[in-house]
């Protein structure tokens, strides 16, 4: 049988002593830990191990002995080694030694099965994988993506060997606390024994932090209670909340903050990375809101904005009053029903008007409105670009309007055409079955239903030009709005913490591990490095994206042509029944 011997790179050069470790006899492995040296008294090192166990629930033992010649007179004490297997007895018992000059390995692992005897006891074939401990103990081992080509038992004993491995070295991590500094009654040999990394500034923080986080989190339930007042549930204000992006977005905010704020220990290191991420997130949106706010109020943008709005505001109803004048008329040479033509088109033309008026009536606040707005810039960018987004909606409610109108319209023409078309081949939509069945129509049903569809059908094409000229408006609005929440959703989202240790640290996202044969000499043990892969940065945005508000609605393109064709109603905001595609 080969065993497995995982040992760190840090004890090469290690004193000799025992090996410390864990024994996983399901993969026939040894995780070698720790060296601990001379001298020691063996109920110490017991006793340390007992406490090891106890906080860690790692089951370790001493899995052999380690003796590094460094001079000739060292050689008799692999004799005295031999006989510590008497002592802390375990099977099976690694030998592991280094000649002088680090170039000779010899690694045996005796078993001492059934009743003692003159027999020779029995040794297995070893096979050394050095690992680096201090990236393993750090880093997090992810489970392997399941390819479609893949069975579904590949490589699931390497895997669970790998977690063994890596969940052995996180879990041990109350036998590095100890360093050559201390004055233990045992000393050992590991990834932090030249001495503990500590900062004063870091304890200072963590101590600090317990407080400040249970005062604001405190704050933050006050204010979640006052969101939560039965004054909010009222049917204006809570269809008003619940319509506007800035209201989702502050929702949001309050959820990430309470998140960061919370004085509960993170669980696992998935809980603890998307709480890093929050924080990162929320940090760079702060950034960039008050870059954004010294750059508005600096230069006296929000002047500029609020004289040159009313402006603009008054060339785009122009631009629409000679649309509709285009329209009313014979637009690319189309013949159009002219009493329709002239009623659709005046009813629009009153629209706009009322939109001119309502704009100048507004005019002498906006640019008190937009400095408002520009200071809610400090709350973070998505805040702000949140408000922009509403104050699109609300400038271009007139465009909204005349889509509403001309959708309307043009969906009651398509529903009475498919009904009256089902009349005439014997069938009607049954409403209770949610069906087409069978039906026998008399004559003066069908010669009403023949009118009807002549009529329809020649009102059709004006009806569906007006809808398609304000169709394709509403959808560049639509698009603004969309590559707005876009970039709301890509800072809202994106893992930069994560990203950001893929990019300095990558070890610390592991996606597996691979192995690099050292040299290998005659009669000697095979050796292998083991070297950490780290995770894609694909792997890594798709494990660990963060939730979105999600206010706005997201089609296919099959579900926006097919509302497109038959005048449904395409709403800024995401209703209650949608199917999300």
């Amino acid at each position: 049988m080969v065993l497995k011997a995982f040992f760190p790179t840090c004890c090469m050069s290690a004193d000799s002593g025992l090996l410390v470790g864990r024994w996983v006899p399901e993969q026939s492995s040894a995780v070698v830990l720790a060296v601990v040296h001379f001298p020691f008294i063996p109920v110490q090192v017991k006793e340390l191990l007992a406490q090891v166990h106890q906080a860690s629930r790692v089951g370790l033992a001493v899995l052999g002995t380690w003796c590094h010649r460094h001079q000739d007179a060292e050689e008799g004490l692999g004799h005295f080694l031999e006989g510590l297997g008497a002592i802390f007895s375990h099977e099976p018992w690694l030998q592991l030694s280094r000649e002088r000059g680090g170039k000779l390995w010899s690694c045996k692992a005796t078993c001492h099965q059934g009743p003692p005897g003159p027999a020779a006891p029995d040794e297995d074939q070893v096979m050394l994988v050095f690992y680096d401990q201090r990236k393993v103990l750090l880093s997090q081992l992810h489970p392997a993506a399941a390819l479609p080509d893949r069975q579904a038992g590949d490589g699931t004993a390497g895997a669970e060997g790998l977690a063994v491995v890596f969940d052995t070295v996180a879990r041990s991590e109350a036998l590095f606390r100890s360093d050559r500094f201390d004055d233990g009654p045992v000393r050992l040999s590991h990834w932090q024994s030249e001495g503990v990394e500590a900062s004063i500034l870091a304890e200072l923080a963590k101590r600090a932090s317990g407080p400040v986080c249970a005062l604001l989190a405190c704050l933050l339930s006050l204010v979640s209670a006052a969101s939560a007042c039965r004054l909010f549930q009222l049917w204006p204000l809570s269809f008003i909340c619940s319509k506007l992006s800035v209201c989702e977005q502050l929702r949001h905010r309050l959820e990430q903050l309470t998140l960061i704020f919370s004085t509960q220990k993170a669980e696992n290191p998935a809980q603890l990375m998307r709480k890093a991420n929050v924080l990162v997130s929320v940090l760079l949106d702060v950034t960039l809101g008050l870059a954004l706010l010294s750059w508005l109020h600096g230069k006296d943008c929000i002047g500029q904005l609020a004289k040159a709005l009313v402006p603009v505001a008054d060339h785009v109803a122009e631009e629409l009053q000679h649309l509709l004048q285009w329209l009313m008329g014979a637009p690319a040479g189309l013949k159009m029903n002219r009493a329709l033509d002239q009623v659709l088109g005046r009813f629009f033309l009153y629209h706009l008007h009322l939109w001119i008026s309502y704009i100048h009536l507004m005019s002498p606040f906006i640019e008190r409105i937009l400095w408002h707005v520009g200071l809610s810039a400090c709350l973070g960018l998505t805040v702000a670009l949140s408000i922009l987004s509403d104050i699109i909606a609300l400038l271009t409610f007139h465009i909204y309007c005349f889509y509403v109108y001309g959708a309307r319209l043009y969906c009651l023409k398509i529903c009475g055409l498919s009904s009256l078309w089902r009349l005439f081949r014997g069938k009607k939509w049954n409403v209770l079955r949610q069906r087409v069945d069978s039906c026998s129509y008399d004559l003066d049903q069908l010669f009403i239903g023949t009118l009807l569809f002549t009529i329809l059908v020649f009102l059709l094409p004006t009806t569906a030009l007006y809808y398609l000229v304000f169709t394709l408006l509403r959808l560049l609005v639509v698009a603004v709005q969309g590559l707005i929440h876009l970039l709301m959703d890509l800072v809202n989202s994106l893992p930069l913490y994560s990203l950001s240790l893929r990019l300095c640290r990558p070890y610390r996202l592991a996606a597996g591990v691979k192995f690099r044969v050292l040299e290998h000499e005659a009669g000697g043990p095979l050796r292998l490095l083991m070297q950490i892969n780290p995770l894609p940065y694909g792997r890594v945005v798709h494990t660990y994206r963060l939730p979105s508000c999600g206010c706005h609605p997201r089609h296919s393109w099959g579900s926006l042509c097919r509302k497109l064709f038959f005048g449904e109603l395409i709403y800024p905001w995401r209703q209650r029944g949608d199917k999300q595609d």
